[in-house]
């Protein structure tokens, strides 16, 4: 059964779905999972939906919505601030743990792409959170940067972005780039987005270079170690050139017990979704439920 619910963060209306399986049982509370989108607020929401699908064939009820500025929700489009983030997360948990469907001592996240990083680091920071799975995320917003550009154009975009600070402060607005300007996309990434152009429109505002200097100070790796004794699971791509698969390696090395590492040999980060890789994304599956069944 799917259901079109809103709630409120920070006086925002935000939009999302809320699933149950067909054959819940009057007064039944079940173990509940809330899905988190990726950075583009539009590539993972039918991801999102076959995953609740999944989880409630499996008999959990799920949740997803769209953060503030994407969709349906209220907020300024395409601004993405972390800790604004973390807010919308924490208050979907409350909306989540009113409803009489939902068991609120058993809440569990999953995210995709940096929606993976925000469940660990929700799950980091708040202790209502039994059990993670974050799915490409990474640990730490600046490394990541550093990592996957030549130094060069590092430089440049952090000229670009003290531009930009200065821009905000005298105008109010941050300069928008299209989604995949304020990214440095390998080979791999650049032939999944010509296939998939067709099929997806980004928002045509673009995108404020305010979300990349924030990001640059968004490091879930730094509460990683606070997730335990509640369980976290990583699952990133060997071939990822979005994500390097070392920023999974080192939240699992900081993370305490219990943990799993899930390392996707041969796949890049757009294969991780049911439309790119359906193989890859059933082995996600299988992994995550056997997952959550054991700790949720």
């Amino acid at each position: 059964m799917e259901e079109k619910v809103h709630f409120y963060s920070d006086c925002l209306k935000l939009v999302g779905t809320f699933y149950t399986p067909d054959n819940r049982k009057d007064g039944e509370r079940l173990p509940t999972v809330i899905g988190i989108h990726g950075g583009s607020g539009t590539s993972t929401a039918n991801a999102l939906k076959i995953i609740g699908q999944r989880l409630t064939d499996a008999g959990y009820a799920f949740l997803t919505f769209y953060h503030r500025g994407f969709g349906d929700s209220e907020g300024i489009r395409g601004r993405s601030i972390w800790q604004n983030r973390l807010r919308d997360i924490q208050d979907s948990i409350t909306y989540a743990q009113q409803r009489p469907e939902v068991d609120p001592e058993r809440i569990g996240l999953i995210g995709l792409s940096i929606g993976g990083a925000y469940a660990v680091y929700t799950a980091g920071v708040d202790e209502r959170v039994k059990c993670a799975v974050e799915v490409g995320g990474m640990g730490d917003g600046e490394r990541r940067f550093r990592t996957r550009m030549p130094y060069y154009d590092f430089m440049a975009l952090q000229d670009q972005i003290k531009e930009d600070r200065i821009h905000r402060v005298l105008t109010g607005e941050s300069k928008r780039r299209p989604y995949r300007g304020n990214e440095y996309l390998g080979p791999e990434h650049q032939k999944l987005r010509e296939k998939q152009k067709d099929k997806e429109t980004y928002d045509k505002q673009g995108y404020p270079l305010e979300n990349t200097d924030n990001l640059m100070s968004f490091k879930p790796e730094s509460v990683v170690h606070q997730i335990a004794p509640r369980a976290v699971m990583f699952v990133n791509a060997e071939r990822d050139a979005i994500v390097p698969v070392d920023e999974a390696r080192s939240m699992y090395a900081k993370a305490g017990e219990p943990k799993k590492l899930m390392v996707i040999s041969g796949s890049g980060h757009g294969e991780v979704y049911p439309a790119n890789n359906p193989e890859v994304f059933n082995s996600i599956m299988k992994e995550s439920l056997e997952w959550y069944a054991r700790h949720l």
